[in-house]
């Protein structure tokens, strides 16, 4: 039996096929002798279909709103953090300074 050569899909074809799926009125085999692919190529394609529905409607948008990360309070933190760097340099001269001195 020989193989046949490897097939690219339109975006198009892929989503007429994958409704076809979905609306189960066919098997997958019977879906796939209409389309002339392969039943485990439908499955991936519903899957993936599937999987990304949920973007379709905006929820990567709205996820993308909002920071995961509140940047005011990274800025405070920053400069709370640097005030004590500050502090801790002029302790740790003060305390070289006492030293030398003795």
């Amino acid at each position: 039996m020989a193989r046949r050569p490897r097939r690219n899909h339109s975006p198009a074809f892929k989503a007429k096929v994958v409704l076809a799926a979905i609306r189960g009125e066919k098997t997958l085999s019977e879906l796939a002798q209409e389309f002339d692919v392969y039943p485990n190529q439908i499955k991936q394609w519903k899957d993936q279909a599937l999987e990304a529905m949920p973007d379709v409607f905006g929820a990567v948008q709205q996820a993308q709103a909002v920071p995961a990360v509140d940047i005011k309070h990274l800025h405070a933190k920053i400069g709370e953090l640097t005030l004590e760097n500050d502090f801790f340099v002029r302790c740790a001269h003060q305390s070289r300074a006492a030293e030398r001195k003795k």
